[in-house]
C-alpha cells in the first residue's frame, strides 16, 4: 500500500478537484434519470492506481461530495460513497501495479481493466442502490436500474480515460537504469 505522504495528500487535493470539475461540467445525460455519462471515474481510477486508496478514497468522496453540492439538490450520500468506494477499491486492486515506475504494460492494463470492472459493479450496483433504500427509502426497481446504467457507463469511460491516462503517465516516468551520466 502507498504510505500517506505530502504527496498522497497534494494527488488527493487536485484529484478531487479534478474529479469536480469534470463531474460538474463534462457530465452528458444518459436516458436514465440522476445518472450521466461521465469521465471522471477514468480520473479516479488514474489517483487511485498511482497515489493508492487513501487518496482514491477521499478524492472520490470530497470531489462528489462538491458535485452534488455545486447543484444546489442536497447532497446525495449514498452515490458519494460508493464514488469513495470505488476509489479505496482501486487503490487496494491496482496496488501492485507499478505505474509510478514507469511501467504499464499489457498484462497491467488488463488487471487494471478487471479490477474497475469489480469495482464499478460493487460500487454502484451494490452500494449505491443499497444505500439509496436504505437511507432516503428510494424504490428498488429505480435506484438499480441507475446503478446498473452507472456502472456500465463509467466501466466503459473508466477503459478508455483512465487506461491513456495510465498509460500517459507510465511512458513519462524515466525507467530505472534508463538514464545516464554523461561525461
Amino acid at each position: 500500500m502507498k504510505k500517506f505522504s505530502v504527496k498522497t495528500i497534494v494527488a488527493t487535493g487536485i484529484g478531487a478537484a479534478l474529479f469536480f470539475v469534470l463531474g460538474r461540467f463534462v457530465a452528458i445525460p444518459s436516458p436514465v434519470p440522476n445518472t450521466n455519462i461521465s469521465i471522471q471515474y477514468g480520473l479516479l481510477a488514474f489517483i487511485a492506481a498511482v497515489f493508492g486508496p487513501i487518496a482514491g478514497l477521499l478524492a472520490g468522496l470530497i470531489g462528489h461530495f462538491f458535485i452534488d453540492f455545486s447543484y444546489g439538490w442536497g447532497v446525495w450520500w449514498s452515490w458519494v460513497i460508493a464514488s469513495a468506494v470505488f476509489g479505496c477499491m482501486m487503490g487496494f486492486i491496482t496496488g501492485r501495479l507499478k505505474i509510478d515506475e514507469g511501467e504499464f504494460d499489457s498484462k497491467a492494463i488488463i488487471n487494471f481493466n478487471v479490477g474497475q470492472v469489480v469495482a464499478h459493479v460493487l460500487a454502484w450496483v451494490v452500494v449505491a442502490p443499497t444505500l439509496d433504500i436504505l437511507i432516503y427509502s428510494e424504490p428498488a426497481n429505480k435506484v438499480y436500474l441507475q446503478g446498473v446504467t452507472g456502472a456500465v457507463v463509467n466501466i466503459i469511460t473508466t477503459a478508455i480515460v483512465g487506461t491513456l491516462l495510465c498509460i500517459a503517465y507510465a511512458k513519462a516516468i524515466p525507467k530505472k537504469g534508463s538514464l545516464t551520466e554523461e561525461n
